[in-house]
């Protein structure tokens, strides 16, 4: 009864919701960490620690991992398969603005003594240089306004970077796995990308594209789905589904989901 009235009272006043919000996320950060059933400590996200996280994508990242020599994760949250990848003895650029989830980020790098391994970028991803508004917190953090039903008042200000500008030269003659979970920011992010995208050897993408899902009101599809895949196509990659079956995605299927035919029961998939 009490919670309810609390919720009732946070929902009503904007300045209240957003004073109740970054009071919860500021005093979440004072999660233990737990060891994990890959042999590293983890804090931040219970189910990532126990390994009931994503089961299926878990497994198909771990054995990209095993095929390159760096790990640019795009979207860190809280650093679940930065410590896989680290694990694995391999490279880590992390790219998180949030800062609740750039807390837990350092601290499951340094608490199992990574912190000579990895890069740490606290920015967002777009086309270039910019400061822009992200709204909700947590694994569902979007630059896209009305994302996911996150309340307006949900927002806080970033500063964003172009992929090509945060990543340099570092991916030159390296097996790169550029790994994206942006929720909604995904072709903003590649218009950033350019020079990455035509590294050599070229990267393998992992990427959450949303056709339907978590559009913002009135939105019935993504309207960038079909472009975020065509800029692959464009640049010679396959893509498939990030799961056991891996099916091929073709350019004709892309279309058949854009204009509603069709739908997937994913919404990851791997580029190369």
């Amino acid at each position: 009864m009490i919670k309810n009235f609390i919720k009732s009272i946070v929902e009503q006043f904007p300045a209240v919701e957003l004073f109740y919000r970054n009071t919860r996320d500021l005093l979440d950060q004072r999660n233990p960490a737990r060891a994990t059933p890959w042999g590293f400590s983890f804090a931040g996200h219970d189910a990532m620690a126990a390994g009931s996280f994503e089961p299926e994508e878990t497994a198909v990242v771990r054995k990209l991992l095993a095929e390159v020599d760096v790990l640019v994760n795009v979207g860190a949250n809280v650093g679940y398969y930065c410590c896989h990848a680290l694990s694995m003895g391999k490279a880590v650029v992390a790219v998180e603005p949030n800062t609740r989830n750039l807390h837990y980020l350092l601290k499951n790098i340094k608490n199992n003594g990574w912190e000579k391994q990895a890069e740490v970028f606290p920015v967002a991803m777009g086309s270039g240089a910019d400061i822009l508004q992200m709204w909700g917190g947590g694994t569902g953090a979007s630059l896209v306004k009305g994302w996911a039903d996150i309340p307006e008042s949900y927002v806080t200000q970033v500063p964003i970077l172009g992929l090509d500008r945060v990543l340099g030269d570092a991916l030159r003659c390296k097996k790169a796995l550029i790994l994206v979970d942006i929720e909604g920011a995904e072709f903003m992010m590649l218009q950033g990308a350019k020079h990455t995208l035509m590294n050599e050897p070229r990267p393998i993408w992992m990427m959450e594209i949303s056709s339907s899902e978590h559009q913002p009101p009135g939105i019935l599809m993504n309207p960038r789905f079909a472009e975020t895949f065509g800029v692959f196509f464009n640049h010679g990659y396959q893509v498939f589904t990030a799961n056991a079956a891996a099916d091929e995605i073709t350019p004709a299927i892309v279309q058949e989901v854009a204009t509603g035919q069709r739908k997937l029961d994913t919404h990851n998939f791997v580029f190369r």
